[in-house]
Formats: C-alpha cells, structure tokens, sequence
C-alpha cells in the first residue's frame, strides 16, 4: 500500500502561496498549523487495536465516539515495543517530535494513526480532527496525513444566555459536543439575570420556586407586560432551572472534552429576580423596585458569599464570572445604607462603591483559590490585581485592562455578538439588531495594533457572546450560533498569518456537510445578492461590485431598471457607471431565479460635494461628519458602517450649492429598525431660500410607516416638484416624535 508522498501543503516557514495551495482538500476547521497529505487512505471499516500509555488513560473513551472508527483490542502500555508501531495509538511526545506543550502530533499512515501530546488535555484537539476527518470522508477511510498543530490562543470561549431563554439540559451537552469538535476549551454559561434564576441554590430555594419562573414564555412578551415572576407550579408558569446534580453532570461532561465551564452569577446589577423575592437585598426594600444589590448592606455581600460557596462546590472552574456590566447607581445616591458607607471607606463616588463591592467579592473568590472575572464596567473606580476583564463595549476597555496588567478576554460587539443579524435583517427573524455577517466575524484579530508589544501577553484570547432576548429555543441558538463559531474557532485557534477567508470559506463548504450530519440547524448561506458601491468623487464615477453567500455566486443583472431572467448578463466584473442607473441583480441556478431581486440605486446628483450646514448637530455616529451627507455614497444594512449618521434631536440642514441652481427634488434616505430604537421621521419638510434667511416651503411628508413591525426598512423621503424653482439654499427638516434615532446617509438632489 505504501505510495511515493505527494506534499500538497508545505511547513509554515515556506511563502502562503504554497500553504493556501489549491491542491489542498483537508478542510479541517479550525485550520491546522502544518499538514502534510500523503497518497493514500486508511480504510475505517477495518478493526483497530488501541494502544496508549497512562498518561492518556481518560482520552480512550472519547477515543471510541470517533464515528467510523472501530476500535478491537485496548491495551495501557508502559513501553514501547515493536508490536506497537501498528494500530491506533495515544503516546506522550517526545523532544525529538517537536510538539508545543499545548499541541499535538496527528499521523495517519499504512501503519495506522498515531496521536502524541505533552498531556491528556492536549490531546483532545487532536482527537476531534480525527473526528472531522472521519465526517469529511463520510466514515469511510481517513487520508494519509501528518498533521501538527497548536492552539493560537488559551482562551477560546463560547456564551450562552439560559436566563432570558431557558434552554433544555441535553441541548447544552449537543452544544457542548459542537465546541468540542471546533476545538473551543471555554463555555461561559449565563446563569442568572433579571429575566430568571437558572442554578439551584439549596440555602435560598425561593430562587428556583419562584425568581426560575415568569408570566410569559417569550422573553419580549414579559420585558413588555409587567416583568412579573410566579410560583413554580402555578399555570402561567415558564421557566425553569438546572439541579445541581445536572449541573455536576454537565460540567463532567464538558471536563472530557476538553471544555471548563465558567458560571456567571450577576452582581451587583441585573438582579432584579432575586430582589423580586428577597427585597431586603435591595435598596427601598421592596420587590419590582430595582435591578441592583444595595451595596452598603451587609446582607447583600453575605448573601451572595453564600451563593457563591454553593456554586464554587459545583464549578472547579478557576474562572467565576460576576457580570458586573450595566448596573443603575441611581438607586446607590439616594440610599442612606450606601451612602454612609460611602462616607465610612471614603468613596468617592457611584463608580467607587461599586468597584468597592467588586473588590470585596474578588478577595472572597481569590481567599478561594480562584478568580474573578466581569464585564469591562468592573474597571470603573478600580480593579483589584487578579481580576480578568470580559470587553464587551468594543476593545477599549480590553486595552485598558491590558495596560494596567489584568488579563483579557475579547468579546466586542461588533464583531463577537451572535445575537445579531448574520445577513440582510429584512430575511431574518427578528433580532435584538447590528449586522455581523460571517466574513466579519472572520476578520477579527483579537489583539488590538495599539496594544504595546509588551502588554498582548494579557489578551488570553477571545470569546464569542450569544444573549438570548429574541432566541426562544434551541433551534434558533443552533442558527444565530453556526457556521459563525467555525469562523471564530480560527480566529482563536490558528495563527494569524495563515489565516486567509478564501481559504476557510472553501473548507466551509464541506464543514456543512458535518453540520447536517449532525442535525445543526445552522443558518445556510443566502443567494441574495450583495452590493458593494465605491463612488470616485475625481471621476465621478459609481464602481459596483455584486456578491452572495454563495462560494461560487451566479449573479446576472441589469442596468437599465428592467428584471434580470436567465438571459441578463451574467455578472465577472466590478460595473463602472458615470451616470445615475438602476441596476437590478439577482441570483440564478441556470436559467431560475433563486433569490430576490436586489435594485441597486446610482445617484449622480446635484448635492455631491457640497457643503452641509448643521442647525442641529449629529450625536453618537458621527459617520463621515459633515461629509456625510453628499459624498455620493449610501448607506449598508447596518447603521455602524460609518454612512449613517445618526440624530437623537430631528434633522435641520442647509445644503449650499453657492449659487442659484434649478431644483426638480429632494430626498434623503433614513432607515428604521424599532428593536435598538431607529424610526422614520415624523415629519418630513423641504424648504429652499436664495439669501440663507428667508426661507419658503417646497413641500412635506408626513411618515405614516407603523413603528410596530419590528422589521428592518428603507425608505427615501423625497419631496418632488411639478415644476422646477431655482435656489441656492436647500433646508431639510426630519422630527423625532419617536425620541430613538433618526439614521440618514445621503442628501439626493436633482
């Protein structure tokens, strides 16, 4: 059986070009650090012997779950003989394999697989490319491959929220498995929160009779009908809670695979189920009062010592997370408790008090032999040594910690919050909001270019984060969560220079196949078509490039405002255009449509260039400043892509065009998306004026687009003349009757 090797991918220190080669076809994800295939295949319906040495012991059982594999005789060995050169074998590296302390060696050949690692946890990883192998090869045979590979990062960590959305117990092992093969080590389990107590806690039983439960079964029904909880057993009753002996068992489970889970028990904020029961811990004394612990009450700090001690029993976690983030401190300023102890430690402020608490359970956890980790809020007032930040509000916070020498998980938004749209809003169900396509969560580099050389060593990795206000169930876990973990598992697991999109989006293509196998509902790539516009203000000239999800997209189109059939021209090159068109694109298998029309507007209007008076100012998106609105370029399907600008208190512009110019019309293009609070315009009003005083009505548009339809729209509103005026001064009114955001991305003027 022996064949002549053919290397189709070379060690890393040779150019990218040849290790992204396009002979390449092991589409294992994450991306391994080296791999060498070899001709030739080893057939898994055969029977296998398994040898290992006792380091290796706890891997064999898991060792048997790899699908295909048929595994004969097992045998401990304490040394290596001749008759072990064959089989299925689990042996401790030695220096001469060259193996990283947190790597391992995968080798399959004519004599069977082989599999060395410094230590059991190390060798998992390798056991879980065996596992893709094996489904990539639809348990048939494996190649002949060499395969050496290390983790990038310590720190590859995946979030799940159970207490907006109770999740089902074996769900979470499903999930777990799904982290597993990805090669993640963390699960960061959301415990506890204003919308339900989800772990037993036998000292305080009130939290799983009665804070577990709630009046609706749907978290936006609750948020938006009273927020009340009920008693276990009564028949409105939803909810529910994990035991502690589940919790046990799901932390074994995890532990065998690989993944420690970290429980987050949520303080000082977000608590307003344990006050709604125990609302001595708070600060009036009254349930439905407050989400916040009252920090200058002993209780609150014994209280949640003694959960604390019940939890620490269950997790061995070394991690214990607080939460820490978005606590209300109103209720701390007007509390006689807080504030005498405020005046006792000399406290400064809001920030300190709760830095102080902070400080108080960190040293309870440390006294514990463990650690504290919480959301970057926990940096305000101060941190104490030890504690790990979670930055979540971007990377600022993650730098920050950094440069003070904590240690750092990133989990920014905007790129590592799953609970966002994965592609066009419109498509989807509903989300809490944001825009984070696969491609994006891809491109993340967790460690930041400003973060001094000496201060990365803090970044322990990176974790993504799926809260879950508007996933209901499973399912939908499954399909905000997937394929996006894949690309975060590279993100976090293979070194940043080979690292290439293109490249791990062909390996994704067989990576579904697993998925499916394995009954994921993960979310399929859209045909829709995507648009790309880049306007040359120089040349005056629109550049469109069109894309789908697709690996291989076939897009046609057309630019003179028809339909595309499967005749239209079929899309290869960027469109260049130096007028205004309308170009309409859609995808096609053949000669059928599979996807909707998407119509791609090219203004090259009057407004482009000129400049922009604001009567009132933008606030919190500044876009491209008083740029924004005539560069010639709109706006995408997120508010965050630097095109719009946002505006809290109405629109009031004047567009100067210097000198008289004959105007036909008017529009601006506002977007609405009610969940994060973006609304159309109440009213919309053109004014023009020839001195920049005196100004006459051209026109008004009254919004009659209902703010209840939680779907994403666009929409231009556009005031168009009869009969052409000529001014030199274009003045553009939008009300906020809504008081969220008002979005706008371009002044269009004809």
């Amino acid at each position: 059986m022996v064949n002549c090797f053919r290397v189709l991918l070379v060690f890393l220190y040779l150019s990218p070009l040849f290790l992204f080669s396009q002979e390449q076809d092991i589409d294992i994800v994450p991306r391994p650090s080296k791999i060498m295939v070899q001709d030739g295949e080893f057939p898994l319906g055969q029977i296998i012997d398994l040898y290992y040495t006792e380091e290796f012991a706890s891997n064999t059982e898991l060792l048997r779950e790899v699908p295909g594999l048929q595994i004969g005789n097992s045998e401990q060995i304490k040394k290596l003989k001749k008759q072990h050169n064959q089989g299925l074998r689990l042996l401790k590296a030695e220096e001469f394999d060259h193996v990283d302390p947190n790597g391992y060696l995968l080798e399959i050949d004519e004599n069977g697989i082989l599999l060395k690692a410094h230590s059991a946890k190390a060798m998992l990883p390798g056991i879980y490319s065996l596992v893709q192998l094996s489904y990539l090869n639809d348990l048939k045979f494996l190649p002949y491959v060499k395969i050496e590979d290390k983790p990038r990062f310590s720190y590859r960590g995946m979030h799940l929220d159970v207490s907006r959305n109770f999740m089902p117990f074996n769900f979470l092992k499903k999930y777990i498995d799904l982290l597993a093969l990805y090669k993640f080590n963390y699960f960061h389990w959301h415990l506890t929160d204003g919308a339900g107590w989800r772990l037993e806690i036998k000292q305080y039983p009130e939290l799983t009779q009665k804070a577990a439960w709630r009046t609706h079964m749907l978290w936006k029904d609750w948020w938006n009908n009273g927020r009340q909880y009920v008693d276990q057993g009564s028949p409105n009753a939803s909810g529910g809670y994990y035991t502690q002996d589940q919790a046990r068992e799901l932390v074994a489970y995890a532990e065998k695979r690989g993944i420690t889970i970290i429980p987050e028990i949520e303080m000082p904020g977000h608590s307003e189920e344990v006050l709604a029961v125990y609302p001595e811990l708070s600060c009036t004394g009254k349930p439905y009062t407050q989400g916040e612990f009252c920090l200058g009450n002993e209780k609150t700090y014994q209280f949640l010592k003694n959960v604390l001690d019940e939890v620490l029993a269950i997790f061995p976690s070394q991690y214990i997370h607080i939460g820490g983030d978005e606590a209300d401190k109103s209720h701390w300023k007007n509390c006689s408790k807080c504030q005498a102890l405020m005046q006792k430690d000399s406290l400064k402020s809001e920030d300190e008090l709760q830095s102080y608490a902070i400080k108080q359970m960190d040293e309870y956890l440390q006294s514990k032999g463990r650690k504290l980790i919480g959301w970057d809020e926990i940096l305000q007032g101060g941190l104490s040594d030890g504690a790990t930040v979670m930055s979540w509000r971007g990377e600022e916070g993650g730098i920050q910690a950094a440069n003070a020498g904590h240690d750092v998980i990133m989990t920014p938004g905007g790129y590592l919050y799953f609970d966002g749209y994965q592609t066009d809003p419109r498509t989807q169900p509903e989300a809490i909001g944001g825009y984070l396509p696969l491609e994006k969560v891809y491109s993340y580099n967790p460690i930041p270019e400003e973060l001094p050389e000496d201060k990365r060593k803090h970044i322990l990795g990176a974790q993504a984060n799926i809260w879950t206000e508007y996933i209901p169930n499973a399912q939908l876990v499954e399909y905000m969560a997937f394929p996006r973990a894949l690309a975060l598992s590279e993100v976090v697991w293979t070194d940043q220079e080979n690292r290439s999109w293109k490249d791990f989006q062909k390996r994704l293509q067989q990576q579904y196949k697993i998925l499916q196998k394995l009954e994921v509902n993960y979310y399929r790539p859209s045909y829709n078509v995507i648009n790309k516009v880049e306007f040359d203000s120089a040349q005056v000239k629109n550049t469109v490039s069109l894309s789908s999800e697709q690996f291989i997209p076939n897009i046609k189109y057309t630019i003179d405002g028809s339909e595309p059939n499967g005749g239209s021209t079929v899309y290869n090159l960027p469109i260049e255009l130096s007028k205004s068109a309308v170009i309409k694109a859609a995808s096609f298998i053949d000669s059928t449509r599979v996807s909707p029309i998407e119509t791609i507007e090219l203004d090259l209007h009057k407004a482009i260039g000129k400049e922009v008076k604001y009567n009132i100012p933008w606030e919190g998106y500044p876009a491209q400043e008083n740029r924004t609105l005539t560069n010639g370029i709109k706006g995408t399907l997120s508010y965050q892509d630097g095109q719009w600008q946002g505006f809290t208190k109405g629109i009031d512009i004047v567009v100067d065009f210097e000198r008289r110019e004959e105007i036909k019309s008017v529009g601006l293009n506002f977007m609405q998306i009610p969940g994060p609070g973006v609304y159309f315009p109440g009213e919309f009003t053109v004014l023009v004026s020839d001195n920049g005083k005196s100004y006459r009505e051209l026109g008004k548009i009254i919004n009659q687009v209902s703010t209840v339809d939680p779907a994403l729209k666009f929409q231009k509103f556009e005031i168009e003349l009869g009969k052409p005026v000529m001014a030199r001064y274009i003045q553009i009114k939008a009300t906020n009757p809504m008081n969220g955001y008002l979005f706008a991305d371009e002044v269009v003027i004809y």
